[in-house]
C-alpha cells in the first residue's frame, strides 16, 4: 500500500467515483529535466489518464504535463506516454488481476517523495450505476450526521 508524505500535484476524485479500488502501489515515473520542473509548478492532470501492461512494462497513457514556460526547445509532448517504474513481481501481480473481465489499473494521484516523482495506482473494478447512487447516498447520511453531531455540541 502506497502512502504519500509528499506536496500533492495531481488527484484523481473521478477514479474513486468511476470505480471500486481494490489495492494500490507506488510507482516511479520516467520524465525528463522540463517535465519536472512542470511538476514542480503543479500543473499536471490525471483525469483521463489510463494504465496499460505491455510486453513486461507498464505505461501511462494521457497523463497531461503542461510544458515549462522557460523550457523552449526541451519542452517534450505534454500528451506523450511515459514509462512507470515497477518491480517484476508488482507488475505480475497487476497483470494477473487485470487479465479478469472488468478490472483496469487507474492512476490515483501524481506527488513528490523527497525529490523524486511518484504515481499511486489502484487496480479498480467499475462500479454500476447502482453502486454509485449508494455511495451518494452513504455521504450525504454522514453528512446529516455530522451537521446533528456538530449542532448538539454548540
Amino acid at each position: 500500500m502506497a502512502k504519500t508524505n509528499g506536496k500533492l500535484v495531481a488527484n484523481n476524485k473521478k477514479a474513486y467515483h468511476d470505480y471500486f479500488i481494490l489495492d494500490t502501489y507506488e510507482a516511479g515515473i520516467a520524465l525528463h529535466g522540463t517535465e519536472v520542473k512542470s511538476l514542480r509548478a503543479g500543473s499536471a492532470s490525471i483525469k483521463e489518464a489510463f494504465v496499460r501492461i505491455e510486453k513486461g512494462e507498464v505505461f501511462i497513457y494521457g497523463m497531461h504535463i503542461s510544458p515549462y514556460e522557460k523550457g523552449n526547445i526541451f519542452n517534450k509532448d505534454p500528451l506523450r506516454v511515459r514509462k512507470l517504474l515497477l518491480h517484476k513481481n508488482e507488475i505480475n501481480k497487476m497483470l494477473g488481476k487485470t487479465k479478469e473481465k472488468g478490472m483496469a489499473i487507474v492512476p490515483l494521484k501524481v506527488y513528490f517523495k523527497g525529490s523524486l516523482v511518484k504515481v499511486e495506482i489502484g487496480i479498480a473494478k467499475g462500479k454500476k450505476i447502482y453502486d454509485k447512487r449508494q455511495d451518494i447516498a452513504k455521504k450525504d447520511q454522514q453528512r446529516e450526521a455530522g451537521r446533528d453531531f456538530k449542532i448538539r455540541n454548540l
